[in-house]
């Protein structure tokens, strides 16, 4: 994986499993069994998404004795976010360049109509 947080946090989002944990821990801490059930895969890979998400700093362990509670931590999915955001004006104006396209070609088809 890249060396860089923010190439690190978009792998990590690109598994659709890993954005599912995710979102289970915005609800608070888990285990790993509590995370592994929904899903339909073993302990052992549910833990390889979760040394992921670690590695991205997505996520942090506890070291309770054997029980590990893992947690979300918010901070490279707000660099994301910023990274994103960086977009935003030209994704908006895209739409809104289309809107008036299509209001324009509404406005022609209007004008030949008998």
């Amino acid at each position: 994986m890249a060396d860089d947080p923010l190439s690190r946090t978009f792998a990590a989002l690109a598994d659709p499993t890993r954005r599912a944990i995710l979102a289970r821990l915005a609800d608070g801490e888990a285990t790993v069994n509590e995370l592994a059930e929904p899903f339909a895969m073993s302990l052992q890979a549910v833990s390889k998404h979760l040394k992921v998400l670690e590695g991205a700093g997505l996520i942090s362990r506890g070291k309770e004795a054997q029980w590990r509670p893992a947690r979300l931590n918010g901070q490279p999915l707000g660099g994301a976010a910023d990274w994103l955001d960086r977009y935003r004006l030209f994704w908006e104006g895209t739409f809104d360049r289309l809107d008036q396209h299509l209001r324009d070609l509404q406005a022609k088809g209007e004008e030949n109509q008998p």
